[in-house]
């Protein structure tokens, strides 16, 4: 089964093998480096069903460090089409990239110099914004409470991203909603205590996630594929649970989303996550049994025969494969 195509709209991958969404830190103003072009050009070789571009922030704020991806400029955008070019001369993957906007978890140390470590005044640290002034964790900053200007402004920057990576020519869009960045702030109601329209119930805390996705499903092609990387399960006691991700995954096939591809903690350093073999597996197949939209897994999935296991179960559609 692993070798079985799949086709979503107009775009047919070889394979149910996904490579994942891998942050590099090797970013040169927010475009691609001579770095991503060795790590990607290999990648693109794999003979994986699709390639999928890191985390790349619509804008400066939303970025995690100096050295991330970004894409808000006219300088970016021809930097990742040279870079496009460059793997489409090479490889017929299909290749996508995830967008994101990190919140409360930005201006931050690159992992490898300091871990889960704020920059200071030092190392040019800029102000963060998330749903509520509420630190990511003690050592932390307090974000600032973003107005309703400054989610329109976030909302903006979604769009012209998106349009921007229309022009480079990519074959799918994927939305970052989890891992404790933006969206998942605004999802989740361990960080989000606001009080208006975009705070309190399950309905205000998805509307900023749903009206972004609503525009993106407006710009990106129909015959493109289009996703969102969600979290099904906080792991910490009042926090975002399946039932939460379910009616979110709802809303979003109502939209039109292809796909959706589950991950779990990440709101705050330390969590009740158990991470083993497939850890989230268990997620897709809860959205599975009651939604019909295409998922991958991720998370841990490293054997020929996990991967079997999950598409010959139907415990999700193709999985995705990082580091190995």
């Amino acid at each position: 089964m692993i070798f079985k195509k799949i086709k979503i709209k107009k775009i047919i991958l070889k394979n149910r093998i996904v490579v994942s969404p891998m942050c590099q830190y090797s970013g040169d103003k927010g475009s691609p480096s001579s770095w991503h072009y060795q790590h990607l050009g290999k990648l693109s070789l794999s003979g994986a069903g699709m390639l999928m571009v890191e985390s790349t922030s619509i804008n400066k704020v939303g970025m995690i460090t100096h050295k991330d991806l970004a894409l808000y400029n006219n300088n970016q955008e021809r930097n990742f089409k040279k870079l496009l070019k460059f793997l489409k001369k090479i490889s017929d993957i299909p290749i996508g990239i995830q967008i994101s906007h990190s919140g409360r978890k930005g201006s931050s140390f690159i992992p490898w110099i300091k871990s889960n470590t704020p920059l200071s005044k030092k190392q040019n640290k800029w102000k963060t914004v998330a749903p509520s002034a509420i630190k990511k964790d003690k050592n932390w900053p307090v974000p600032l409470h973003l107005t309703m200007s400054g989610i329109k402004k976030i909302k903006n920057d979604f769009k012209k991203t998106c349009l921007r990576a229309k022009r480079i020519g990519f074959d799918c869009i994927e939305i970052h909603m989890a891992h404790g960045y933006l969206l998942h702030q605004f999802f989740s109601p361990i960080s989000n205590r606001r009080t208006d329209d975009y705070g309190g119930n399950l309905v205000n805390r998805t509307r900023l996630l749903l009206e972004i996705a609503k525009n993106v499903r407006k710009i990106w092609p129909k015959n493109k594929i289009l996703g969102a990387r969600i979290t099904a399960d906080d792991c910490l006691k009042n926090g975002i649970n399946i039932d939460d991700c379910l009616y979110l995954v709802n809303e979003l096939k109502f939209l039109g989303f292809d796909y959706v591809t589950p991950s779990s903690g990440g709101i705050i350093p330390f969590t009740n996550k158990k991470v083993k073999p497939c850890y989230q597996v268990k997620y897709c197949y809860d959205i599975k049994k009651k939604i019909n939209i295409k998922v991958y897994a991720n998370g841990m999935i490293r054997t020929e025969k996990e991967i079997n296991n999950i598409i010959n179960n139907n415990y999700a559609d193709f999985v995705a494969v990082c580091k190995p």
